[in-house]
C-alpha cells in the first residue's frame, strides 16, 4: 500500500507540473491580450493602467485605497494611472459621500465604451476557442478555476 501512495504522489506531482505549464502558457496569452487591449484603449497605455481601468469598471466606483487593496498595487503607481485615465476622459474622481476626504474613482461612459471595444476581439477568440465545448464543460472549468483561486475544494457534485 505504501507503494501506491508514492505512485499517487508521483502522479500528482506530474499532473501539478503539467498544470503549472498550462498556466504559464495561459498567462503568456493573457499578458498579450492585456497589452493589445491597452493599446486599443489608448496607444502607449501600459497594461497595468488597463488593469486599473478594468478593475474600476468591474467593481464600480471605489477609492484609491480600495483599488490598491484589490489589485495589491502601490498607491503611487495607481494614482499616476488614475491621473492618466482621467486625462483621457476614461474615469472621473468625485468626493466620496461617506468620507469627504476620499475621492471615488468611476469609469465614464467613454471609458466603458472604449473598454468594451478593446475587449471585443478577445471575447470573440474565447468563444471561438470554446465553440466545441459543452456548456457543462465550460461551467465545470469555471468552477474548478474559482476553487483553485480561492484555495477551496471544487464541487464534485
Amino acid at each position: 500500500m505504501g507503494d501506491v501512495t508514492r505512485e499517487d504522489d508521483a502522479e500528482r506531482q506530474v499532473a501539478v507540473h503539467a498544470l503549472e505549464q498550462s498556466f504559464s502558457e495561459l498567462m503568456t496569452v493573457f499578458r498579450r491580450y492585456v497589452a493589445e487591449a491597452a493599446e486599443r484603449v489608448s496607444p502607449g497605455m501600459l497594461p497595468a493602467t488597463f488593469k486599473t481601468l478594468s478593475t474600476v469598471s468591474r467593481f464600480g466606483p471605489m477609492t484609491l485605497s480600495a483599488l490598491a487593496e484589490r489589485l495589491a498595487a502601490d498607491k503611487g503607481f495607481l494614482s499616476r494611472s488614475i491621473s492618466e485615465l482621467e486625462g483621457l476622459g476614461l474615469v472621473t474622481r468625485t468626493p466620496d459621500p461617506v468620507d469627504r476626504r476620499s475621492r471615488l474613482i468611476a469609469v465614464t461612459e467613454v471609458g466603458a465604451a472604449r473598454l468594451g471595444e478593446a475587449r471585443a476581439p478577445h471575447q470573440s477568440r474565447l468563444h471561438e476557442a470554446m465553440a466545441d465545448w459543452s456548456v457543462t464543460e465550460i461551467q465545470h472549468l469555471s468552477t474548478m478555476l474559482h476553487a483553485l483561486a480561492v484555495g477551496g475544494v471544487p464541487d464534485r457534485g
